[in-house]
């Protein structure tokens, strides 16, 4: 087997950032070969740079053994054959899946697009992937692992010889995420080279051959998966051992005095009857499979969504009128969204605004508001969270993951609010992030604040709750306290429907 990638000293410097540095090393033909490193190491860099979407770098990349410098994204797809299954999946909503897989590529039968064939070629990879859903299907009807495998579709149309997955199970199910691996050892045995992106090391284990790893822009070591184990792993990409799994390091400060109580809470066909305490100084967990209604219940008590029935209270006082996101805040209860992209923060603004957007009062002087002022609140939260790089004038937007999250995290500290609802919190976070946002969390209840992490990683829930309300297809199915009732099994048992 020759080397199916090449890799020789790539540097790749941004406005006052050198993001790569002399970063060297190979990856073989028809292997998968797994890419890790913390958010912020430089992995979504150097795969940009693999295909064509940043032209400026320093080095040599060589595929199959011959150099190349691809003008852009296309000529990578058609001329390098490589071809991205990026994090967030590009989708056009207003058309097919068939549409969508061959955007830009559509089969042709006299200068029309010929859509039987189209169909027919997509159809075939979908059964491939085994997808529920068909070419004809409109794409506004898929789930977001649908919407997913339909990026994986995409990069089987074009016969792409090298592939690379980033983040690629983030939004799939377990049923899904088994799919996409059997997909991948499909791939391989066709031999298929696919570089791999992932938070998961189990899923390392499961699925690759080679690990190489990054640690702030630098080659540390390639290694063999199979001679490594998780521990390993963590203290090459973090420099230091993390307890990876979620564990609290102080003594709960919960009290008895309730801060917020929902009473029998229905939000359409999305969750019924649904009631639960928070208690002053608590971290509630919330645990379910997907779609088990645990968003919507939140977005419900933060007034995002509407309910259908049912009350909520908070300090002991019944939330009446038309309650909306606004009054959320005023009354002190704060929301840090599953999808941080489109609903965390604002695109197009810069750090120190973001982090100051849902606490604009606190910087006035007069009528105006102070930059200085909030420039030295966000420079304080950098310091104490280490948000990297520490430039309060980037762009969030242009932050890594887990960097992101902690601007975001910035924005509801900085503000009075004394509830803070975290949905899936540490999504696609490395596990030196997510060490500092457990951190930040006892740190914020030790405040007097109180907190609900909605989580799908049954580690997470377990480490960080002092109680847990698991929920099944829209019902509250069980609660369980912190100690003797947590039970790995128990809890899926209840998520599934068990009693």
């Amino acid at each position: 087997m020759g080397k199916a990638v090449e890799f020789i000293k790539i540097n790749k410097r941004f406005p006052g950032a050198h993001v790569l540095k002399d970063i060297s090393f190979s990856v073989e033909e028809g292997e998968v070969h797994a890419l890790l490193g913390e958010n912020g190491a430089g992995k979504s860099t150097l795969l940009n740079i693999l295909h064509g979407v940043y032209t400026e770098y320093e080095g040599t990349v060589r595929l199959h053994d011959k150099e190349v410098r691809f003008k852009n994204v296309n000529d990578a797809i058609v001329n390098g054959k490589i071809s991205k299954v990026h994090q967030e999946t590009l989708v056009v909503k207003d058309l097919t899946v068939g549409q969508n897989v061959t955007l830009g590529y559509e089969p042709k039968k006299g200068g029309f697009v010929d859509f039987a064939k189209m169909d027919r070629d997509v159809n075939e990879i979908l059964a491939k992937l085994h997808c529920k859903f068909k070419s004809e299907d409109m794409v506004s009807t898929l789930t977001s692992g649908g919407m997913q495998m339909l990026a994986i579709a995409r990069a089987l149309y074009h016969h792409s010889d090298i592939i690379s997955l980033d983040e690629p199970t983030a939004s799939l199910t377990m049923k899904e995420t088994e799919a996409l691996f059997n997909v991948i050892r499909d791939l391989k045995k066709a031999g298929v080279t696919v570089l791999y992106v992932s938070h998961h090391l189990e899923e390392i284990f499961q699925i690759c051959d080679r690990a190489t790893i990054l640690r702030d822009g630098e080659f540390i070591e390639t290694l063999n998966v199979k001679d490594t184990n998780r521990e390993g792993l963590i203290h090459s990409m973090v420099g230091r051992s993390v307890a990876a799994v979620a564990s609290r390091l102080k003594p709960s400060p919960m009290t008895s005095e309730v801060v917020l109580k929902v009473d029998r809470l229905c939000g359409g066909k999305n969750f019924q009857d649904v009631s639960f305490e928070l208690h002053k100084g608590e971290i509630l967990g919330f645990f379910g499979l997907v779609g088990a209604g645990r968003t919507e219940v939140m977005r419900t008590i933060f007034g995002a969504d509407k309910k259908t029935g049912g009350e909520v209270c908070l300090n002991g006082r019944k939330v009446s009128g038309h309650w909306n996101t606004t009054k959320a805040l005023k009354a002190g209860i704060g929301l840090v969204p599953e999808d941080r992209k489109t609903q965390g923060f604002l695109s197009l603004s810069s750090n120190t605004d973001n982090v100051s957007i849902s606490s604009l009062e606190k910087y006035m002087t007069g009528v105006f508001v102070d930059e200085k002022k909030k420039e030295k609140n966000a420079e304080h939260f950098f310091e104490e969270m280490d948000v990297h790089p520490r430039r309060i004038d980037y762009l969030t937007k242009n932050m890594s993951g887990g960097n992101q999250q902690k601007v975001i995290l910035a924005r509801w500290m900085s503000t009075d609010v004394d509830i803070i609802i975290f949905d899936e919190p540490t999504k696609g976070v490395d596990v030196a992030a997510k060490a500092e946002i457990y951190r930040l969390m006892e740190e914020m209840v030790e405040q007097g604040k109180s907190l609900i992490v909605v989580s799908s990683e049954l580690p997470e829930v377990m480490g960080i709750s002092d109680r847990i309300i698991i929920m099944c297809e829209g019902h509250v199915n069980g609660e369980l306290k912190r100690g003797a009732d947590y039970d790995e099994d128990a809890i899926l048992n209840l998520a599934i429907g068990g009693n």
